[in-house]
């Protein structure tokens, strides 16, 4: 499968299912709070401590938004 063919499938599945993206985006934000209610251990802790899935699941949310807006 080449790039062509891959975007193709994405955006046809994209603009069928527009909510998608929003909510692995707040499916993401929610696991970070559960990782930060957690005790510290060693993924844990880090995924706590950078907030990398909150932060994440915010630029997935955003750009969920922008796209469904523009398909």
């Amino acid at each position: 499968m080449d790039l062509n063919e891959i975007l193709s499938v994405s955006s046809d599945y994209l603009a069928s299912h527009k909510g998608v993206p929003v909510l692995v985006g707040v499916a993401l934000v929610f696991i970070g709070l559960i990782c930060n209610l957690l005790p510290p251990w060693p993924v844990i802790g880090w995924l706590a401590h950078t907030q990398l899935l909150l932060h994440l699941g915010v630029i997935v949310g955003l750009l969920g938004i922008l796209i469904g807006d523009a398909l």
